[in-house]
């Protein structure tokens, strides 16, 4: 088979990473990387250390209001599928890329497989519910990382064609945890030191993500962030995604946050290494309080909604609102119940269930 594969944010790139080892041993991938996230340490760093071919095209689409962004990219794709003719597309995850990459093959009916099919956080507001809902009904193979994700389709009407192979990030955290586990500790706080700064590294920490504009979309909000963080008894390692980072600079420089360690974005690699190692993780992403349940950190998730709802048992991840009084009691004040701890995303054999219903499907 010939698959076109679209990519164009961090977690995309590391499902693709395990999905593209499998899929290239057996079949044609063209990669195709749209640009929506463009900074090196946001992209670049990912196909580097996590062995993703390079992209066979870059749209450079870079960032935009959602309406440009993804009209740029529906006529970037939809010229590559009529170059490239390939038998199916793939796409991945919620971002306006995989809604582009949808649409684009389904207007001129070449089959289309999404590979995370079924999330659903029931808060249409939000732009990735918004992107996963369309790309489910227009897609023809859905792969569904958990029963709930299966359930929700079979609510929506969506029953045919969809497998719950479980879910590749938790072949890609798997795998290259056992990598981290090969090197010694010495070795990533070696790293963490020239990325944080010599001296600085602390030896326990609580790491957090907060990039939603929900809650970074006024001064005032991160201020109750960086405030709670203040307040944790260990330092916070806070990489910053680009688009956030003023008004994070903003709250430093207006008041004296002395216990966040704010540093750029890092490779998934360091990532895991922070995750696995840390305290507790504070974000509002939704890869990372998935990745933090695998690698049995507990975690605390400042949105209102979680579409991975299988995280909550045991308190494993509890949600939280963006204020200085709930971030500090959920993280302070919440104890985790081991004993709930359960396997819903699967033992790490997702892509290869991917890879063989796909080629049943298309050659059936």
């Amino acid at each position: 088979m010939k698959i076109l594969t679209v990519v164009g944010a961090r977690p995309q790139f590391v499902k693709a990473a395990a999905v593209s080892r499998v899929l290239r041993a057996r079949h044609q991938e063209v990669l195709v990387h749209t640009g929506q996230h463009y900074d090196k340490n946001m992209s670049d760093i990912f196909f580097d250390e996590l062995g993703i071919p390079k992209p066979d095209y870059n749209l450079g689409v870079g960032s935009g209001s959602h309406a440009r962004q993804t009209a740029d990219m529906l006529v970037g794709i939809e010229e590559l599928l009529e170059k490239e003719s390939p038998d199916a597309i793939l796409v991945y995850g919620d971002t306006n890329s995989t809604l582009a990459g949808a649409l684009a093959a389904s207007k001129i009916h070449i089959p289309v497989a999404h590979v995370e099919a079924g999330l659903r956080s029931f808060n249409k507001r939000m732009p990735e519910e918004q992107n996963r809902v369309v790309t489910d009904h227009l897609s023809d193979v859905l792969f569904a990382p958990t029963q709930t994700a299966v359930d929700n389709l079979t609510r929506e009407g969506i029953t045919r064609n969809v497998f719950n192979v479980g879910d590749v990030m938790c072949d890609a955290v798997l795998h290259y945890a056992r990598e981290i586990d090969k090197q010694t500790p010495d070795y990533y706080f070696a790293r963490s030191r020239r990325l944080l700064g010599e001296g600085t590294m602390p030896q326990r920490w609580y790491l957090a993500t907060i990039h939603r504009a929900e809650n970074t979309d006024t001064p005032e909000k991160v201020y109750q962030v960086l405030s709670a963080f203040e307040e944790l008894p260990c330092p916070v390692i806070f990489p910053v995604h680009p688009r956030t980072a003023p008004l994070v600079r903003q709250a430093c420089e207006q008041h004296a946050f002395t216990n966040t360690v704010i540093i750029e974005p890092v490779g998934y690699i360091d990532m895991l290494f922070y995750t696995k190692n840390a305290v507790k993780v504070v974000t509002d992403s939704g890869g990372l309080q998935k990745e933090a349940y695998i690698l049995h950190t507990p975690c605390v998730t400042v949105r209102d909604q979680t579409e991975w709802v299988e995280t909550l048992a045991g308190n494993h991840n509890i949600l939280c609102k963006p204020t200085r009084e709930d971030i500090l009691d959920k993280v302070l004040h919440t104890a985790v119940d081991e004993s709930a701890y359960g396997k819903p995303y699967g033992n790490g054999d997702a892509a290869h269930h991917i890879i063989n219903v796909l080629s049943q499907v298309l050659n059936s």
